[in-house]
Order: C-alpha cells, then structure tokens, then sequence
C-alpha cells in the first residue's frame, strides 16, 4: 500500500501513536499504537486494529467486546508520524465500560462519565482483575494491599507467591476441594499482581500456552535448555 510509504516509521521506531475519535460527536474516544502490518489491516478490513505493546501482537478493537470501531476517516499529522482515526464506535471504547477512556479529571481525580456498559463478561475475569489491578497502582497503600503490594519492597511481594503457593499445594496435598479452589485464587491474583508490576499483559501468557499446543513438555524444556 502506497500510502504507508507518507508515515516516518523510522522516526518512530516503527510504532506510530494513533488518536481515535467518534467521526459523530469528535470525542476523543482513545490512543494507541499502530505498526504497518495493524495499518494495513485497519484500511483493508475498514475496521481499526491496533499493536498492542502490553500484549506485544496485532489485536482487532472489539475482538473480545464486540466493541468495534468502523473508519470513517484516516488522518495523517503535518510530521507524518501520528494518525487520527474518525470512527463509527459500536458500543464503548474503553474497557472499563465507558464511551472514552479520557474519564478522570488530573488534578481533582475525579471521574467526569459513568460506567454504559458492563465489560466484564466480554473481556474474561483474569484480564478484568489485570486492569483492575493496573489502575490501583498509584493509589493510597493504607487504602489498598493492591497498591501496598505494587508500591512496597518486590521481595515483600514475590514472598507473597511464594507463601500463597506453599498454601496451594497444602491444599492439594489435603484434598480439600474448597481450600484448593480458594488457594488457587490467592495464586492467580498474586502472579497477576506481580505480572502487573513489571507491566506484562496475561495474554502473552495465553499466547505462550498456545505455542505449546502440540508440543511435548519434555520437548519444550529441552528447547529451552539449548537456547
């Protein structure tokens, strides 16, 4: 495509920041980041895709949601290296259930619009409690263990796994199906905690295991030791 040839990749490392606004009402609705392979599908399919740095892959807006974004324009800045999309949004573009993700005043903190659409059925628990836990990072540590956890010593944290997983597999070793269930839940949301701390998305965790579809665990540990 001639036109991705107009943008300055190399000027910016080959990620270019795009800005999404409603073509209807020209509210900002969202910024994000497009590779060419992400621009050439948004002009291709009509549809916005976006690279996900987080995830560290290509991710259709809606995938999970169903919350597409349809183009009505592509604009290109007077340094040819930022986008902006004029969309039609299907139903909101953040993942909090809200038609922006601009929804917090800086200096007062407060939140200027409600909750639309409840989200935490189309994006899954785990990725849900990740965002959750993502934005108590910068919150009141008296307040929140989250933010206790994110905020104080990675050694008080990672101890935390660890004790959580000992708690696991004495449930296990107990076969007590309630505390199994239970232990298994402080484990998850402990590594989710930690996996936030170093800004590392759960879905590259999905994408690892399902590069080891097919393959043989002794297999995958052995191409391990050899890399």
């Amino acid at each position: 495509m001639e036109e991705l040839n107009k943008i300055d990749w190399v000027k910016m490392d080959n990620l270019i920041p795009v800005i999404t606004q409603d073509a209807t009402t020209n509210e900002v609705l969202m910024l994000a980041y497009m590779n060419k392979e992400a621009l050439e599908l948004t002009i291709s399919t009509n549809y916005a895709h976006y690279f996900s740095r987080s995830r560290q892959r290509i991710w259709k807006k809606g995938e999970s949601s169903n919350h597409l974004q349809e183009i009505v324009e592509i604009l290109l800045d007077c340094d040819n290296d930022t986008i902006l999309l004029k969309v039609n949004q299907e139903g909101v573009a953040c993942h909090t259930g809200r038609k922006s993700c601009f929804f917090t005043n800086l200096t007062t903190n407060k939140t200027i619009s409600e909750i639309q659409i409840d989200t935490s059925a189309a994006y899954g628990v785990i990725d849900t409690l990740y965002h959750t836990i993502q934005e108590k990072k910068n919150d009141d540590p008296t307040k929140s263990y989250t933010a206790k956890l994110l905020q104080g010593k990675e050694n008080s944290m990672l101890k935390k796994i660890v004790e959580e997983s000992g708690e696991f597999t004495f449930a296990i070793k107990d076969n007590n199906e309630e505390e199994i269930i239970y232990e298994a839940a402080d484990v998850t949301y402990h590594m989710l905690v930690a996996l936030a701390s170093k800004n590392i998305n759960p879905d590259r965790v999905k994408q690892e295991l399902a590069r080891r579809f097919g393959i043989s665990g002794i297999e995958e540990k052995n191409s391990r030791k050899d890399s």
